[in-house]
């Protein structure tokens, strides 16, 4: 079973798809020379595949570098796509534009990283909140705007006598609430939360994502959350997605991954989790990984992660393996994991 077909097979048929990738590929081009030349790509996305289905949190982890925020922004069209399909409720988004576009783009919004750079600080919250509301045509009136920015900024936990302040009068998790708001005054349907945790205090962090669930059980949102930290991603997701040098190299739902994990890569990573229990921290063993992440504008050949992998031999230095459904629901792309029949 071929990339583009291991998860968009046998999983479609029980729930509904909000969110279909396509073999979805995003190079950054290289260019040298007075001329710019076109010497080679830099493979940030490489051929990734997954469905998003409705009311769930897919949680996608990986190192920095490996692709993850450069595929949500490839998803919501932030970057051009240089290959693939997303399908989002029927409509392939990599071929709209302009006002197709600009419409479909209600439905899907965007939570970003860092809450001091995302937000204008020539901008109060009323504008910054509000700006959507007069983009789209959803309110008509200064007080339809006030009102909506209000019931929105109460739906976040933050006082709507804020209103009229400006980003630098608030702390950095009141800022990401912010940009919460902003990402649901379209009442869109599918939210990509790109590390929206990883730039806060860990006091703020644990807040920020309980939030996060509430409103996806009052709203029925669907998420694709992008995080490094596996603790908070088993925390809030239903499936998770390890990515790996612009490559998906394990897909399942969470409490397979951390109990039955295949991809060396992935075994790895959840060796480094810590475990509030001393015991069971003392007897377990680490994976240390040997060397840096390659170069995605040279991704060795054969397996990505070969140069790393502690279980490698010759076929992976050949052969690129292919995801693969290992078990019902459970898929993996290594050559050491074999289907199971």
């Amino acid at each position: 079973m071929t990339t583009e077909s291991a998860v968009t097979t046998s999983e479609t048929t029980s729930r509904e798809v909000v969110l279909k990738v396509n073999n979805l590929k995003k190079y950054f081009p290289i260019r040298r020379g007075v001329f710019q030349h076109h010497v080679g790509d830099v493979k940030a996305v490489d051929g990734v595949s997954f469905n998003v289905y409705k009311g769930e949190t897919l949680g996608l982890v990986g190192e920095s570098g490996c692709g993850k925020t450069t595929t949500g922004r490839t998803i919501i069209r932030l970057y051009e796509p240089t290959e693939g399909q997303v399908d989002f409720q029927g409509v392939d988004l990599a071929t709209l534009s302009g006002r197709e576009l600009r419409k479909t783009r209600r439905k899907i919004q965007m939570i970003f990283q860092d809450p001091y750079a995302s937000l204008s600080p020539r901008m109060n919250v009323l504008n910054i909140v509000g700006e959507p509301l007069e983009i789209h045509h959803i309110v008509n009136t200064p007080g339809e705007k006030k009102d909506r920015v209000a019931e929105l900024l109460e739906m976040v936990g933050l006082d709507p006598a804020f209103m009229n302040r400006y980003p630098h009068e608030f702390s950095g998790g009141q800022r990401q609430r912010i940009g919460i708001a902003r990402a649901l005054a379209l009442d869109p349907e599918l939210i990509i939360c790109d590390e929206p945790i990883s730039a806060l205090d860990v006091s703020i962090q644990a807040q920020v994502v309980n939030l996060l669930e509430e409103l996806q059980e009052k709203v029925g949102l669907t998420y694709i959350f992008i995080a490094h930290d596996l603790s908070m991603v088993r925390h809030i997701s239903n499936r998770v997605a390890v990515m790996y040098l612009g490559k998906i190299m394990e897909l399942t739902d969470r409490e397979t991954l951390y109990t039955n994990p295949l991809h060396p890569y992935t075994e790895a990573l959840l060796s480094a989790v810590p475990i509030p229990n001393p015991a069971v921290e003392e007897k377990r063993q680490r994976i240390i990984l040997e060397g840096d992440l390659p170069s995605p504008a040279k991704p060795p050949k054969g397996c990505n992660f070969n140069t790393r992998c502690p279980k490698a031999f010759d076929r992976c230095f050949e052969e690129e393996p292919t995801l693969v459904e290992v078990e019902e629901g459970h898929y993996c792309a290594c050559h050491l994991v074999q289907p199971s029949k």
